[in-house]
C-alpha cells in the first residue's frame, strides 16, 4: 500500500485566494490527497509527517515566460552566435535545474534558438535531468528581417507561417510564439512598430488552434498588441505601450498580459560600458515608465495578468525569477495577486489548470514549502536560503527535504 505524506500545521495559500492557517496537505503519490485544516484530517497509521509550523506551502510557481537557451549574458545576441547547439543544451539544463531550485516547478519556454529544448523536456519529463515541467514554443515565428530572429524561423506570407507552424507543432512545440512588434534586443527594429501583418497572425492563431496550441504574442508597442489580439492570440507578452484601446481590447477578449517587468528593469538598471549594445540599453531605458503605467492600467481595467520574467535576457538570470513578484507588488498588485498571477493564473493561461496551480484534492503535488509569510513579505520568495522543500509531483526535488 502506498504510504501518505502530510505536512502539518502550515499555512497555505492554495493559489485560490485562500489562506488556511494551520493547515494538513496530504499527498499519496504524485498528487495532492486532501487539504484542510488540522483538526479537520486524520491521518492513516503510517503516514510520514513533516512539521510545518512557521511555515508556508504554496503551489510550485510558474513562470510564463522564459528563455532557457539565454543566459543573462550582456549581450545576448552576440553570446548565443558564439555557442555550438550543444553548449547551448547544456546551458538550458543548468538554467532549467536553478528555476527549480528557486520554486518554478513550470516554465514556458517561448523561444529557443532551435527546436533542442523538446530534448531538454524529454530529457526532464523521463527523469534523466532535474528541471521543472516545460511548455515550449521552440523557434519564434518573426517577419524577415523581425525582432527576434536569432531564436527565430523568419517567414512571409500566411501560407508559410502556416507551414511553419505545423512543423513547429511537429516537432514538439506545445505552445506557438510570434513576433508582432519590434523588440529591445535585436538591432534596427524599433518596439513601437508593428512586425507581422494580422492575415500573417490570424493563420498562426489558426493553425495552432486546429492542433489545440494557444498563441503567445510579442509585442511592446499598441499596434502590434492590437493586430495580435485581432488575430485571436491568448496572450501578449510584455505589453509595454499599451494605450487604452488597446486595453479594451484585451480585457473584452479576455487576452492575457505577461508583464516581464524584470526584462527592462535589468536592462535599463544598466549603465553604458556594461556590455549591452547601446541601441538596447537607450530603447530600455526609454520604455521603463511606459512599462510601469501600462502594468497599473492593466491592473486597474482588469485584464488577467500571469507571471513572466523574460529569464535569460541581460542580466535577468534563470533562478532569479521571483523577483518578477517584487516588482508587480511594487507597481500596484497586492501579494495575494502576484502570487496568483504566479500559480492560477499562469495555469490557465498555459492550459494546465486541471493539473497544478492550486493546492486542491486531485492536483498534481507541485508544491513549494518555505520559511516566513510573502503575504506580508512577498520579496521572502526570492530567498533560497528559507526554501524548505520544492516538490515535483509528490517528490522533492529540490531544498533541504530532498537531501533528507
Amino acid at each position: 500500500m502506498m504510504k501518505s505524506l502530510a505536512i502539518r500545521s502550515v499555512r497555505v495559500i492554495d493559489g485560490t485566494g485562500r489562506t488556511i492557517e494551520r493547515a494538513t496537505v496530504v499527498i499519496r503519490g504524485a498528487t495532492i490527497a486532501a487539504v484542510g485544516s488540522d483538526r479537520d484530517i486524520s491521518l492513516p497509521r503510517g503516514t510520514i509527517k513533516i512539521d510545518g509550523r512557521g511555515l508556508t506551502l504554496l503551489p510550485g510557481l510558474i513562470d510564463c515566460h522564459v528563455h532557457l537557451c539565454l543566459g543573462g549574458e550582456p549581450d545576448v545576441v552576440e553570446a548565443i552566435a558564439q555557442e555550438t547547439p550543444t553548449l547551448t543544451l547544456l546551458k538550458s539544463s543548468q538554467a532549467a535545474r536553478k528555476s527549480l531550485e528557486a520554486g518554478f516547478t513550470t516554465l514556458r519556454d517561448v523561444g529557443s534558438r532551435d527546436h533542442s529544448i523538446f530534448t531538454l523536456q524529454r530529457a526532464i519529463d523521463t527523469g534523466l535531468v532535474p528541471g521543472p515541467r516545460i511548455v515550449a514554443a521552440g523557434l519564434a515565428i518573426c517577419m524577415i528581417g523581425g525582432h527576434a530572429r536569432f531564436i527565430g524561423q523568419e517567414v512571409e506570407g500566411a501560407e508559410q507561417v502556416r507551414s511553419v507552424v505545423r512543423a513547429q507543432i511537429a516537432a514538439g512545440a506545445s505552445v506557438i510564439k510570434v513576433i508582432a512588434s519590434g523588440g529591445v534586443l535585436t538591432p534596427g527594429t524599433s518596439p513601437d512598430q508593428a512586425q507581422m501583418t494580422v492575415e500573417e497572425l490570424q493563420a498562426a492563431v489558426e493553425e495552432a488552434q486546429s492542433a489545440g496550441r494557444k498563441v503567445a504574442a510579442h509585442a511592446h508597442g499598441s499596434s502590434g498588441m492590437k493586430n495580435a489580439v485581432r488575430a485571436g492570440v491568448h496572450s501578449i507578452e510584455h505589453a509595454t505601450l499599451m494605450d487604452e484601446e488597446a486595453s479594451a481590447m484585451m480585457k473584452q477578449q479576455g487576452v492575457f498580459m505577461v508583464p516581464t517587468l524584470s526584462a527592462l528593469a535589468t536592462t535599463a538598471a544598466c549603465r553604458l560600458g556594461c556590455g549591452i549594445p547601446e541601441s538596447a540599453l537607450d530603447k530600455a531605458k526609454s520604455m521603463t515608465k511606459r512599462h510601469k503605467v501600462s502594468f497599473k492600467n492593466a491592473l486597474r481595467d482588469g485584464i488577467q495578468i500571469a507571471m513572466g520574467t523574460d529569464a535569460g535576457t541581460p542580466f535577468n538570470f534563470h533562478g532569479e525569477n521571483a523577483q518578477e513578484l517584487e516588482r508587480m507588488v511594487a507597481f500596484g498588485m497586492t501579494p495575494m495577486q502576484a502570487i496568483l498571477a504566479s500559480t492560477s493564473a499562469a495555469a490557465r493561461l498555459i492550459g494546465i489548470q486541471d493539473q497544478v496551480g492550486t493546492i486542491e484534492k486531485g492536483k498534481l503535488a507541485d508544491l513549494l514549502l518555505f520559511e516566513g509569510n510573502p503575504l506580508r513579505r512577498i520579496d521572502l520568495l526570492r530567498d533560497r536560503s528559507r526554501i524548505i522543500g520544492v516538490m515535483q509531483s509528490g517528490r522533492f526535488v529540490a531544498g533541504t527535504l530532498s537531501r533528507a
